[in-house]
């Protein structure tokens, strides 16, 4: 699932500067990026498969994505931004298998024919309170200019919701660090957003020095995995956030408590677990789905170590009563890792990270399952023996050219769905990524 920092504090400077001494605030800009993602996995163990398996003998897999950041100012604070997209391609499996997807640049669906998309197109205003002003850089989806270091901001359109919550500066990113769906974002966040991730909403951000408070208000998609949003909002989703900057010995990290409730029509897994005893066929969330809500909540961790590299940890859950909405089938979820730079070897521009994560699921979940359920990503008709799916994830991103990279990444699946009849599996991959 593609992801990126919208917030503009993000990315600005720690300290004020006086105002006269920057140029005037940019009117718009112009951005763009390429990013091809191969993969591919050696033979497995696996005895029998379901409607939604991971594949044992399958060809390599490619996604392409082609996408251009505009942004224009329009009036003091407010800001308007488009991201046109051209994507192509499939993930493994067509993104089946795994509850933490091996790509974060393949969606839940594809094509090998080249589609247009239109991700994103949102406007930001910015109020700007009392104090000093701090600078803000040139960017994606961020004009420079300068913003108050106590501020308040408002983004409404279109956009990921793990563009503004859940964002963390060494796991977040598809194109340029890690790639498990599981390890770039909290595995249990059960965010709103269409088969590429993406939804409308609005969402304010209160910052002050240490502290940001953020809260957003979702559309949902229409069912579950959908292509479309439930454009009325009569399935939504509220998230909030608070962020506490700090200092520890003498570098910056940053703790993120988040909290999220989405309501809409979901299967429950008991109810569906009963009725498949009752009639005999495979158990199905879509056939006892009904309005009801879903919690869950994320402890987010950056921590710098030195100036070269830090490390990060995410723990997430959810209530685990119902079918997951629009994320991927995961109720708990911990992941961990850290990245450094090659300055040690001469090599300052490239990065390499290594990260593990366990997910599981909730006892009700294990039981929708084992009864031949399937969910967004996983299912393979039974699951008699569970385990928790374990990742160990590592790369090495080496930077070519200006503004050109290439990035060999590893990931080994234990238990992949959850199933210790299955795998485990290698899989490799090779990351192009160019942009201006």
């Amino acid at each position: 699932m593609l992801a990126m920092n919208l917030a503009a504090p993000a990315s600005a400077q720690t300290g004020p500067v006086e105002a006269e001494d920057s140029a005037a605030p940019d009117r718009y800009n112009l951005h763009g990026q390429f990013t091809s993602v191969t993969q591919w996995h050696g033979p497995f163990n696996s005895p029998y498969q379901g409607p939604n398996s991971l594949q044992p003998h399958e060809p390599r897999m490619e996604t392409v994505d082609l996408t251009l950041y505009l942004g224009l100012r329009l009036w003091k604070g407010a800001e308007f931004y488009v991201n046109p997209e051209i994507d192509q391609g499939f993930g493994l499996s067509s993104t089946l298998g795994m509850a933490g997807f091996s790509s974060g640049e393949s969606y839940k669906l594809g094509n090998w024919t080249p589609y247009y998309k239109t991700q994103r197109a949102f406007l930001r205003q910015t109020l700007d309170l009392e104090g000093p002003t701090v600078e803000v850089e040139d960017g994606p989806n961020q004009l420079a200019g300068r913003r108050g270091e106590q501020s308040l901001t408002l983004t409404a359109g279109k956009f990921s919701i793990v563009d503004i919550f859940d964002t963390n500066p060494y796991a977040h990113d598809p194109k340029s660090d890690f790639l498990n769906w599981s390890i770039i974002d909290a595995g249990a966040f059960d965010y709103g957003g269409d088969a590429w991730g993406f939804t409308y909403g609005t969402a304010a951000e209160w910052t002050m020095k240490d502290w940001t408070l953020r809260g957003g208000f979702f559309a949902l998609s229409t069912e579950p995995g959908s292509v479309k949003i439930d454009s009325s909002f009569a399935q939504n989703s509220v998230v909030l956030e608070a962020e506490r900057r700090y200092q520890w010995q003498g570098q910056p990290g940053a703790l993120k408590v988040l909290w999220f409730i989405d309501r809409g029509r979901m299967g429950r897994f008991d109810q569906a677990t009963a009725l498949s005893q009752a009639t005999g066929a495979p158990a199905s969330a879509a056939a006892v789905r009904e309005f009801q809500s879903k919690t869950g909540y994320v402890l987010n961790l950056a921590q710098a170590l030195g100036e070269h590299g830090g490390l990060f940890a995410r723990w997430s859950q959810n209530d685990g009563k119902t079918e997951s909405f629009d994320f991927t089938d995961i109720n708990t979820s911990l992941s961990v890792g850290g990245t450094l730079d090659g300055t040690a070897w001469g090599r300052c521009n490239d990065r390499v990270g290594l990260a593990g994560v366990v997910n599981g699921l909730s006892s009700q979940a294990k039981a929708y399952f084992a009864a031949g359920g399937t969910g967004l990503l996983i299912g393979d008709g039974q699951l008699p023996n569970y385990g928790s799916e374990k990742i160990i994830e590592a790369y090495y991103s080496a930077q070519l050219a200006p503004h050109l990279s290439a990035s060999l990444n590893f990931q080994r699946v234990q238990n992949p769905a959850y199933n210790r009849d299955r795998g485990p599996v290698s899989i490799y991959g090779v990351r192009i990524h160019a942009d201006f």
